[in-house]
């Protein structure tokens, strides 16, 4: 397991025009999503090296209102310390993360959030027990004095 990822990659979001044109001229920063439903918690959502799906997801938001004029957003990303979800290693930790927030859901009778499809999509959009799982690892790297993750890494099928 690498503690970091060499090199950079390109990543690509979709959004509104407006959004990405402030964010490029600088009359704006991008906003973090702090939804509980998304899929690798809080932060920046980007698609790796894909700008058509960045393009496709601009056009065909789930379960969003319609964006006014589709348009992509590209970054250059160094991953650094990534919660790579392509290795075995770092899925064992998620793991581990999912049997902790279980042991505690159970021990306090509370229960654990659960994914859900979203309106007018038969996938999973609404991730709120893998945001918690992820968010519950970020805490734990915090509590144990780890080096935190600083991205997340992962492959997302879309089943609309």
């Amino acid at each position: 397991m690498y503690s970091s990822k060499p090199g950079l990659l390109i990543g690509f979001h979709g959004c509104d025009e407006s959004v990405r044109d402030d964010i490029v001229l600088g009359r704006k920063n991008m906003l973090s999503s702090k939804n509980d439903y998304d899929w690798l918690g809080k932060g920046y959502y980007f698609g790796e090296n894909n700008y058509e799906r960045a393009l496709d997801f601009a056009h065909n938001p789930p379960g969003k209102t319609k964006i006014a004029k589709p348009a992509v957003l590209g970054a250059i990303i160094d991953l650094q310390n990534c919660l790579d979800l392509l290795e075995m290693d770092y899925l064992r930790l998620v793991q581990y993360s999912y049997q902790s927030l279980a042991l505690t859901a159970s021990k306090f009778d509370l229960e654990l959030p659960i994914n859900r499809s979203g309106k007018g999509s038969k996938d999973l959009v609404l991730r709120n027990l893998d945001c918690a799982v992820i968010e519950n690892l970020h805490h734990t790297q915090k509590a144990n004095n780890f080096i935190p993750f600083d991205s997340v890494r992962g492959v997302f099928v879309r089943r609309d």
